[in-house]
Order: C-alpha cells, then sequence, then structure tokens
C-alpha cells in the first residue's frame, strides 16, 4: 500500500528524483511495467482522469493503480475545471494506493483547453486560484500540480506562482513552455528557477531531457529538485538508468542495435493487445517509434520507411535492418528536418 510518506521520503533524499511523465494513451500500466524493468524512475505518473459533472474515474487507469507492478510509488493525475467534480474525484482517489494527487494545468491539446481544462486554464489565474483552494482543502494526501508556464504569454507565470504558493502545494512540475508552443519551442528554463527560488514546495523540471547530459545541465540551470521525463523515455528506457549513473560519476550504460531492437519486441508484447486486428497493432506501435525513430538515423529514412508499413513482418523487417547491430546507439535525438505540420516538427521533446 502507497502511504503518502514515500513522496516525503522521495523529496527529502539527497538524489535528483526522477520521475516519468503522464502522457495520454502512453503511461498504461503496461507501459510503466516495461519502463520499471529497464531501471525506472523513482516515481511515476498516471494517464490523466477525465473529470467533469458526471464523470467516474476510468477504470484501467483505477486498475493500474491498484496493480502497480513497478515496485514504485505512483501519483494519479486529474484534469477539469469543475470544482465539485474534482472534489469528489479527489476523494475517491486518495483512498487507492497513490503517493499524490495531482491536477493537469499544462495539457497543450486543442481538444482539451478549448473546454478551459488543461492548459486552458492558465488563461484564468482566479479560476485557478479557486480551485487549487478548493481541491487543497478536500485533499488529506499529498497534493501537487503539474504546470505550463503560461497560455500564450510566459509573463503569466509572475502572476501564478504567488496562487502556488499560497495554497501549501506538496510538488509544484514546470514544464517550461507555453501551452501554444506545444513542444515546437525551445524550453524556457529560466522560467523553472524562477519557481524554484519563489515557492516554499519543491520543483520538478521538465521537458526536453533527452540524456543523462541534459539532466545535469537542466538540474544545473534550474536548481530543480527533480526531473520529469515524458518523450525521451519512450525513446530510451534506460535513460533513467543513465541518469543516475552520470550524476553519481559512473560509467553510463550505452545500448547497441540489437539492445534497441529487443526493447522494440519488448514494448510491442506489452502494448498490444491480443485479438486486435494486426494492422491496428502496427499503427499503434507506430507512435511510439515517432519518438524512438529520432535516435536511430540522422536522415530520418528508419521513421520514413516505419510510418509506411501495416503489417507485422514488415515492421520488424524495417526495424531489424537498421537495428540488428552491435554497434553503440547514444538514442539521442538526431536534428531531423520536419513539415511544420509534423507531429515532431521543431524542438524535439
Amino acid at each position: 500500500m502507497a502511504t503518502e510518506n514515500q513522496l516525503a521520503d522521495l523529496l527529502r533524499s539527497s538524489a535528483p528524483v526522477l520521475a516519468l511523465a503522464p502522457m495520454q494513451d502512453v503511461t498504461d500500466r503496461a507501459f510503466m511495467t516495461l519502463m520499471s524493468r529497464y531501471g525506472g524512475p523513482d516515481l511515476y505518473w498516471t494517464e490523466y482522469l477525465r473529470v467533469h459533472a458526471v464523470s467516474t474515474p476510468e477504470k484501467w487507469i483505477v486498475q493500474a493503480i491498484k496493480e502497480n507492478t513497478t515496485g514504485r510509488p505512483i501519483v494519479a493525475q486529474m484534469i477539469g475545471n469543475e470544482i465539485p467534480a474534482l472534489i469528489r474525484t479527489a476523494k475517491f482517489l486518495q483512498h487507492l494506493p497513490v503517493v499524490a494527487i495531482d491536477l493537469n494545468l499544462g495539457c497543450p491539446a486543442p481538444v482539451v483547453y478549448r473546454k478551459c481544462a488543461g492548459g486552458g486554464l492558465l488563461r484564468e489565474p482566479q479560476r485557478v486560484d479557486a480551485i487549487l483552494g478548493a481541491l487543497r482543502e478536500a485533499i488529506a494526501i499529498p497534493f501537487t500540480v503539474k504546470t505550463r508556464i503560461g497560455f500564450d504569454d510566459p509573463r503569466v507565470f509572475a502572476e501564478l506562482l504567488p496562487i502556488f504558493a499560497k495554497h501549501s502545494l506538496d510538488l509544484l512540475t514546470v514544464h517550461a513552455r507555453t501551452v501554444l508552443e506545444m513542444y515546437r519551442s525551445e524550453v524556457h528554463y529560466e522560467y523553472i528557477a524562477q519557481a524554484v527560488a519563489a515557492l516554499p514546495c519543491p520543483v520538478m523540471a521538465n521537458g526536453n531531457v533527452y540524456s543523462a547530459a541534459k539532466a545535469a545541465e537542466v538540474l544545473r540551470l534550474t536548481g530543480a529538485r527533480g526531473l520529469m521525463i515524458g518523450r525521451g523515455a519512450i525513446r530510451n528506457p534506460w535513460l533513467f538508468t543513465q541518469i543516475r549513473q552520470h550524476l553519481a560519476g559512473e560509467p553510463r550504460f550505452v545500448p547497441y542495435g540489437r539492445d534497441v531492437l529487443g526493447y522494440i519486441r519488448a514494448l510491442y508484447d506489452a502494448v498490444c493487445t491480443p485479438g486486435v486486428r494486426e494492422s491496428a497493432q502496427v499503427q499503434k506501435m507506430k507512435k511510439y517509434l515517432n519518438f524512438v525513430g529520432l535516435g536511430v538515423d540522422a536522415e530520418g529514412e528508419f521513421l520514413h520507411q516505419i510510418r509506411r508499413v501495416n503489417a507485422r513482418d514488415d515492421f520488424f523487417r524495417i526495424c531489424e535492418s537498421f537495428l540488428d547491430h552491435d554497434r553503440p546507439m547514444p538514442l539521442a535525438p538526431f536534428p531531423i528536418a520536419f513539415k511544420e505540420t509534423d507531429l515532431l516538427a521543431g524542438e524535439h521533446l
């Protein structure tokens, strides 16, 4: 059974806390379990639970919490803007084996922010104030927030910081881009440093942590208590271990091509559902391979080929043709050029 003390113990430890970011339709129980096999983070976040007037907590997320096989604590994340519904859901969640309840103030998906949820709430600081106050009063276990630095203008962050400080948060995670920047811009780490200096609670840095060296740089630039990593961990499941090794001054593990190929095979087995048609399984894998592929070849040929297959045999034939070797693969993203409309355009992660 998870307890609130587990989060406090992590935050009191001498090492930076490493967390797996919540990624919708990615960080389910199967993916979290797979990450744990490669070293994994210290702390996991669930996919967000959609909260509204008639919502009930998604069964698969509740199951992921109850059947957490990672050996590490888990945080339940909510997204929504209706205070009674958020309170109702939070009171339910705090009786599950979670170490904290998190409110999402950063999701940049238009379908979310147009409903004034996730990052859309950052347009209304007074509403954020009211929601945080109501939730802090209702939640008896640690309460955390994940935010961006503004909706379309980071200058609002100066207005948000006193609100975060006011409500006795146990942890604030800052993705240092605005909502409208999505993942396409550079990350403005100076705003995370501002939060570290201004807030009484620990601050976690999020955004574009793609290697052990980058992790050390972000910690140095921000003074953050830890790092939350999302897409970089999809591409490189060894990343959390590599960061620990780098910070301890130990030799870093570098996978070979066949290690990466083995990871892709394990990922396929973990996240694909028996009985679902083969083409749908391959399409699902492309979501993950979009990120893995950034670290495979500088020309983007792997991504070009993998996006055009529909059969399992063809999928693995391409993976083997690029990865069935014993050469080191750092898995840092290559600066591959994409069209502006491409999901991966701009700064990677």
